[in-house]
C-alpha cells in the first residue's frame, strides 16, 4: 500500500525516520513531506535514502516531469499519516487551510487520515487545538494521542509524539477499515420524500440526508462504491458517489429498486413518507373560509420492497427514527421488513437525529444482538455502523 509521510516541525521529526523505516517493514510504500519547518530538524536527503523515493519539501515541485504532485500524490495514496504534526499544521488541516505542499496534498486526498500531534502541553490543551482535534475527528481522522512526560522545552505534560508502534499501529487499523468493503457496492437511501399535495405543497419532514451522505462517504473510506439514492434533503452528497436523486416515495422506491438487484448491501438510512395525499391538486388550492379534508393512503415500504428483489443473502439495515428512547418498535420492524438490523436515534434530542451533525446509535440485529454507538459525528457513526455490519458472523 502506499503511505504519504507529512513531517512538520517539530524536534520530534528526528522520530520519523524511524517510522519511516517501520512502515517500510510494515509493507507500504513510503513517501514523505517536508514542511519548511520540518526541514530545520531533518532534511530531505536523508528521507530520499531511507525509502528510497522522492520526498516533497516545496508546493512546486514535481519529480514527474508534468505530473502535479500534490494531486499526483493525493491520488494514489492509500493513508496518509502527520507525524509529527505541529499545533500549526494540525489547525491549518482542520481550517481547511493549504499553503504548502503537505497542507495541499492533504486537502487534495480522499485517503484516510492518521495523525501523531507533538507539541507544547499547553498548546496540545488550548481550545483552539481541541476544537481542531474535534472537528479532524468528525471528518474521521484518526488521531494518534501524544504521551505524557518531558517535552523539549522542559515543560511536563500531554504532548510527546506517540511511540512508533502505537502510530504504526493505527495506520495498519485504518488501513485494514479500508479495504473492508473492497469490490463491493452499497445502496443507500437518504434524505426525505416530499407528497406533493399541489403543485407548489407538499408534505415532507425534517430529514436533512447527513446521516445518508455520512453512510456513502463511509463506504468509500472502506474501499467500497457507494450508490446514493437521496431526497431533497439539505445534506451534500460526497464527491465519487453515485448519486440518483429522487422526490417522492415512489420515485424512491422506483429508482432504488433495479439497483438493489446489484448491491452487496443496502442501507435503509431514508425518512421517507409513510402516507402521500389521495389527490395532488394540479396548480394552487386557493384560500377560503371553508374546511379542507386531505385524504391520505400509504406509500409502500421502500425497504422492505428492495428486501423482496435483492441478491440471496445480501444484508439489509434499516433506520429507525423514534420520538424516545424505547426500542420495541424498532423491533418489530425488524421482523416485519426482514432486516439483518436496524439503526435506531432518537430524534427528540437536540445534539442527535434530524438536521444536526452528530448522532447516537442504537443497533439491534435480528438475532437478538444489540450495540451502541455512543455520541459521536455522523461519519463516525456512519463508520461504526458499517464495521459492525461487516464484521458481524
Amino acid at each position: 500500500m502506499n503511505l504519504v509521510l507529512g513531517v512538520s516541525g517539530s524536534v520530534a521529526a528526528y522520530r520519523s525516520a524511524d517510522l519511516a523505516r517501520e512502515l517500510m517493514r510494515a509493507g507500504f510504500v513510503v513517501r514523505v513531506c517536508l514542511t519548511d519547518a520540518a526541514e530545520k530538524f531533518v532534511t530531505q536527503a536523508l528521507f530520499e535514502a531511507l525509502t528510497g523515493q522522492p520526498c516533497l519539501t516545496s508546493a512546486f515541485d514535481e519529480p514527474v516531469a508534468g505530473r502535479m504532485a500534490h494531486i499526483d500524490w493525493a491520488r494514489s495514496a492509500d493513508v496518509i499519516l502527520v507525524a509529527p504534526a505541529t499545533a500549526n499544521t494540525l489547525n491549518k488541516l482542520a481550517a481547511g487551510i493549504a499553503d504548502d505542499m503537505l497542507t495541499t496534498l492533504v486537502l487534495a486526498s480522499e485517503a484516510p487520515l492518521v495523525i501523531a500531534p507533538a507539541m507544547n502541553p499547553h498548546m496540545y490543551g488550548s481550545e483552539v487545538t481541541r476544537n481542531s482535534l474535534d472537528e479532524l475527528r468528525a471528518r474521521a481522522a484518526s488521531i494518534v494521542e501524544p504521551l505524557e512526560g518531558d517535552v523539549a522545552c522542559g515543560e511536563q505534560g500531554q504532548g510527546k509524539l506517540a511511540s512508533i508502534s502505537a502510530i504504526v499501529d493505527a495506520v495498519r487499523e485504518i488501513t485494514a477499515r479500508s479495504a473492508k468493503l473492497a469490490g463491493k457496492t452499497v445502496l443507500i437511501t437518504s434524505g426525505p420524500t416530499r407528497e406533493p399535495l399541489d403543485s407548489v405543497r407538499f408534505l415532507s419532514n425534517r430529514s436533512s440526508g447527513k446521516m445518508g451522505s455520512a453512510l456513502a462517504r463511509a463506504v468509500m473510506l472502506m474501499g467500497g462504491q457507494a450508490t446514493l439514492v437521496c431526497g431533497p434533503g439539505s445534506a451534500r452528497p460526497p464527491l465519487g458517489a453515485q448519486v440518483v436523486r429522487v422526490e417522492t416515495a415512489l420515485d424512491m422506491l422506483e429508482a432504488a429498486r433495479g439497483l438493489a438487484q446489484r448491491a452487496d448491501l443496502i442501507v435503509g438510512a431514508a425518512a421517507v413518507a409513510d402516507y402521500r395525499p389521495e389527490q395532488s391538486a394540479h396548480g394552487k388550492i386557493r384560500r377560503s373560509s371553508e374546511p379542507i379534508e386531505l385524504r391520505l393512503v400509504p406509500n409502500p415500504d421502500v425497504i422492505a420492497e428492495l428486501g423482496k428483489v435483492a441478491k440471496p443473502g445480501v444484508r439489509i439495515v434499516g433506520f429507525a427514527a423514534e420520538p424516545d428512547s424505547a426500542l420495541d418498535a424498532a423491533r418489530q420492524k425488524i421482523v416485519r421488513k426482514g432486516l439483518f438490523a436496524i439503526a435506531v436515534n432518537n430524534v427528540s434530542r437536540p445534539d442527535a437525529g434530524f438536521d444536526v451533525d452528530s448522532n447516537e446509535l442504537s443497533l439491534l440485529f435480528a438475532d437478538g444482538r444489540t450495540a451502541r454507538s455512543g455520541l459521536q459525528s455522523k461519519l463516525s457513526c456512519a463508520l461504526w455502523l458499517l464495521e459492525q455490519i461487516v464484521d458481524s458472523p
